[in-house]
């Protein structure tokens, strides 16, 4: 029995082996080449053992599909008008996770960019930076995933917050662990904002609140 994005759910299985406790960083994406029509998030291995994790949240988006629309009441739609041009990076592990944001972030006009861990994401964060960009000034935010492999959104956000480049972008921890543990390490590794999954009228409404400040910030 799990809380999960805000729910209760049972999973029922066949038998339990063990539980075991890893750290992300032995936690690996799926090789390349095992395609899109899969249930697999992660990888690892336990004694020698390969062990495939799988993409809950896409299991649950078949059993229950998540809603990504936006209510009309929730758009400010003169305030959307200034937010053609700006973009977002969205980094996620789960395609699913990756697809409901986009989607409703499509409906608010904003361009995704998208990474699948917490590594390809500060990787591409530091390619910017090394080019040239104003990365904080780039982007509206960066809305991360906590559980990934190789590299979590928690330590993702150290990363950023200790690169003088990018220190000062805006972050959205989106999770689908809700609870007082996350909300604590939200405020510990320095996230601006929390979000549990999938939520697109909150998410929405974050990211309006975001155009406005920068707005009047201009």
């Amino acid at each position: 029995v799990t809380e999960y994005n805000n729910t209760v759910q049972g999973f029922m299985v066949g038998e339990v082996d063990r539980i075991i406790n890893m750290n992300w960083s032995e936690i690996l994406p799926p090789p390349d080449g095992t395609g899109r029509q899969h249930y697999l998030t992660a990888i690892t291995r336990v004694n020698d053992r390969l062990v495939e994790i799988i993409d809950v949240e896409k299991v649950l988006a078949e059993i229950s599909p998540y809603n990504t629309n936006i209510s009309d009441e929730v758009i400010d739609h003169d305030l959307l008008s200034l937010a053609k041009g700006l973009e977002v990076l969205v980094v996620d592990d789960s395609s699913v996770g990756l697809a409901q944001c986009k989607s409703t972030l499509d409906h608010l006009n904003i361009k995704v960019h998208s990474a699948t861990d917490g590594k390809r994401g500060l990787e591409l964060l530091k390619k910017w930076a090394g080019e040239g960009e104003d990365v904080p000034n780039k982007l509206l935010m960066m809305i991360t995933d906590a559980e990934m492999p190789e590299m979590d959104g928690y330590r993702l956000t150290r990363e950023v917050r200790e690169d003088p480049r990018l220190k000062d972008l805006y972050i959205v921890l989106h999770t689908s662990l809700s609870g007082s543990f996350n909300k604590a390490m939200v405020q510990k590794v320095g996230c601006d904002d929390f979000l549990s999954k999938f939520q697109p009228d909150k998410l929405a409404t974050i990211i309006q609140e975001r155009i406005r400040s920068v707005v009047e910030a201009e």
